[in-house]
């Protein structure tokens, strides 16, 4: 997945943000942006950010590539620091409940007095308005809310059972988008603008993809989660070796090939032949499937699946994706002070290396400091020391 370089500039080079959230929706939303070649300042309370504490694991991958000063923003020497850098970006990212920048004076509208073209985005779990504004949250919240762990019942108890914070990342991801797109508007006009962006309304708009099979069901008067059936012929199955394969045969043509390779005349001929008219056997279709899987290690089926144009999958851990000859070709996985990083997965031209590490809290202070010709002692009252 080579980026093709040129000895150009990176797509980024030349942009500045400010990176004032701490977690996960802000950092990497931001860490996307330093991926691509910005300039991020991580401007962290004294103490910093609360995943050094939470999940210092997490701080590595989240952070690297940025710099980090150390500001408290319940100082006025702080703010003046935080204005001043304000005044020479063209991005801040933050992610404190609503209010609370307004509060501190280091809100959209203070801070856009001073420049206009700064594109202010604000992520936080329901947004700068509505009822549940104020409310508290985390990704298991924002799903919920926003009806996705409720996609999970089908008859049943709803589920979440996902290892990826699923609402926290679309939350991100919609940040990025927002940005961009911002910044494409501001070449423009010339004008920044505040981006109110909530999780649970990223979450949301990912069920756009269900949305029309439920709205469907209501229609012929079934229960609405009839209208979110399981495939058929869809699914992990354990396989002789104690490993797990997916199956994802919901094409006509694919789940004919399926059921041939694996023997199972019994689901041939015209009557299944139709995705439609398989969806009410799914139950015997996928016991069938799973007993015939039982039978054989997953290098077995994994082989014979790919030769015959069957989509499959196995169910790899994190050291097997690592390990991946394909994720390997494709460059997604890369080495930095002996520890495995990923890159960012789309390749363009110029890309930045992402070999520097996460920065300690305020490891830049100072040189930020000169650089916006402020006195070393700037911050001598607006930062304290935390045991």
């Amino acid at each position: 997945m080579s980026a093709g370089t040129t000895g150009g500039s990176p797509p980024l080079a030349g942009l500045r943000v400010l990176d004032l959230s701490e977690l996960l929706p802000g950092p990497y939303a931001t860490s996307l942006l330093a991926d691509l070649g910005a300039e991020v300042v991580k401007v962290e309370r004294p103490g910093g950010d609360n995943a050094r504490a939470i999940v210092p694991d997490m701080v590595e991958a989240l952070n690297r590539g940025k710099r980090s000063i150390c500001i408290d923003l319940k100082t006025e020497a702080g703010r003046a620091v935080l204005r001043s850098l304000a005044e020479r970006s063209d991005v801040l990212v933050e992610g404190f409940r609503p209010g609370v920048t307004r509060r501190l004076g280091v809100d959209y509208d203070s801070l856009s007095a001073l420049n206009p073209r700064l594109i202010y985005a604000s992520v936080s779990g329901y947004g700068a308005s509505g009822p549940q504004a104020l409310r508290p949250g985390h990704d298991l919240n924002y799903l919920s809310a926003a009806g996705v762990v409720g996609l999970t019942q089908r008859g049943g108890a709803p589920t979440h059972d996902v290892n990826i914070p699923v609402a926290d990342i679309a939350g991100s991801m919609f940040a990025v988008v927002s940005i961009l797109a911002a910044l494409a508007q501001r070449e423009r006009d010339g004008r920044g603008q505040f981006l109110d962006v909530a999780i649970a309304d990223a979450a949301l708009h990912w069920t756009t993809p269900r949305l029309g099979s439920w709205l469907a069901a209501k229609a012929r008067g079934t229960a609405a989660s009839a209208g979110l059936p399981r495939q058929p012929a869809y699914g992990v199955h354990p396989t002789a070796d104690g490993r797990y394969i997916s199956i994802a045969a919901i094409e006509d043509p694919f789940f004919a090939r399926l059921v041939a390779a694996l023997g199972l005349t019994d689901l041939q001929g015209p009557a299944l032949a139709r995705h439609h008219d398989r969806v009410a056997h799914r139950a015997r279709i996928d016991a069938a499937i799973a007993e015939c899987l039982r039978a054989q290690p997953l290098a077995h089926w994994a082989a014979l699946f790919d030769a015959q144009d069957i989509p499959c999958a196995p169910v790899n851990s994190l050291d097997d994706v690592l390990a991946d000859p394909h994720f390997q070709a494709r460059g997604m996985v890369s080495e930095g002070d002996g520890q495995p990083r990923l890159r960012f997965p789309v390749p363009l031209r110029d890309l930045p290396a992402s070999s520097a590490k996460a920065p300690v809290i305020g490891e830049h202070t100072q040189a930020i400091l000169a650089e916006l010709g402020l006195p070393a002692d700037a911050l001598a009252d607006a930062t304290r020391t935390v045991n």
